[in-house]
């Protein structure tokens, strides 16, 4: 059986280390916002070449900060891609901020920037451009709407870890960006933890008192808080795991040029590039007309795989209000799409047999 992802088998690598440094952390007696998550922070900071990393509970967590600091009012919109992951548009939703859905393009699966200037109305705050699967938005095209009509830019990073644009990370592309630390992601931890990455000093102060209970000095709440706070032992597994993402990330580009280059089914359609290492492959993501019986035929071959994702924001019951609405480039996508397995410990042998399966579907 070839798995979708070996979670097990990635952090083996680490374990030595991962044990010594929990081992440290036991032996400090301090669990929530000691050295451990003050040196990941720097690290992951200068990682992604930000002033400041506030590390968070968890991904959403990290974005509704982000839209709780700027304290938008009620009714205010964020601009946001229609084919995003739902943490995307919670975010926005329960801050009382109004999403508003643009259609990605049908290649990229990111936002697509020329539609975003005719959704801009008045209440128009922010556009939250999602690095979807691994591949970075348009940053350029998207800061230069956002300039032309003073709107932030909020950067969904949780799936682009590392991934760099006209010679930036991921995180150093907008106003604020938040990234998910899930045990699945490119940088997991092994359990939930978020980060938010920033070069505004204001921004981050804020952002780190709203975080612990609205506090940046104990007892003194000088905002409505949460508590959303990345403890001692996921930030020490982080900190051990950062050194090698580059590598990792390295890694998931082989598999994915292996694919790119070997898969030749005319009824395939491959993810399309944009630019060298812009994407690290979080998800190897490929689209066709029948996905579930090649989902099927692929699992009676050993193969498992995923969809991400099966059902829209606008078509979940959640959301309600928007069932009606049709997106037809989004709902394509999400009607066709299935992520092969693709991973930093995935063997040569692994992806050709991926290969020669999915070349044999019909």
């Amino acid at each position: 059986m070839i798995n979708f992802l070996d979670l097990y088998k990635i952090n083996e690598r680490f374990r030595e280390e991962i044990d010594a440094r929990i081992k440290n952390v036991l032996d400090s007696g301090w669990y929530i916002l000691g050295k451990e998550v003050k040196n990941f922070e720097a690290n992951f900071a200068k990682f992604c070449g930000a002033k400041h990393c506030i590390g968070c509970a968890n991904g959403l967590e990290a974005l509704d900060l982000i839209v709780k600091a700027y304290g938008f009012s009620l009714g205010d919109e964020i601009i946001a891609p229609a084919n995003t992951y739902i943490a995307s548009i919670l975010a926005i939703s329960q801050n009382g901020c109004t999403p508003v859905l643009i259609e990605p393009d049908i290649e990229t699966y990111n936002i697509n920037p020329n539609l975003i200037e005719k959704a801009i109305t008045s209440k128009t705050k922010a556009i939250m451009a999602v690095h979807l699967y691994g591949q970075v938005a348009e940053m350029d095209k998207i800061s230069k709407i956002a300039k032309k009509h003073g709107l932030r830019i909020i950067e969904d990073a949780a799936q682009a870890h590392g991934a760099m644009y006209k010679g930036k990370r991921t995180g150093a592309l907008s106003d604020a960006a938040g990234f998910s630390f899930y045990p699945g992601k490119n940088l997991g931890c092994l359990g939930d933890g978020g980060c938010v990455a920033t070069n505004d000093d204001i921004l981050a102060e804020k952002i780190r008192a709203i975080a612990n209970y609205g506090s940046n000095i104990k007892y003194h709440n000088i905002y409505k808080g949460v508590n959303s706070r990345l403890d001692e032992i996921q930030a020490a597994i982080l900190d051990v795991k950062l050194k090698y993402l580059e590598k990792d990330n390295a890694r998931r580009e082989e598999i994915a040029k292996l694919y790119i280059n070997n898969i030749k089914n005319p009824e395939i359609i491959l993810p399309k590039i944009i630019d060298k290492n812009s994407h690290v492959f979080h998800i190897f993501a490929i689209r066709t007309k029948e996905r579930n019986r090649l989902q099927e035929f692929l699992k009676e071959r050993g193969i498992q795989t995923l969809i991400h994702y099966p059902i829209p924001p606008h078509k979940q019951e959640a959301y309600k209000e928007w069932n009606n609405l049709h997106f037809p480039i989004t709902e394509e996508i999400h009607n066709t799409i299935l992520s092969l397995p693709i991973s930093p410990v995935m063997t040569e042998d692994e992806a050709q047999k991926v290969v020669e399966a999915v070349n044999e579907y019909r």
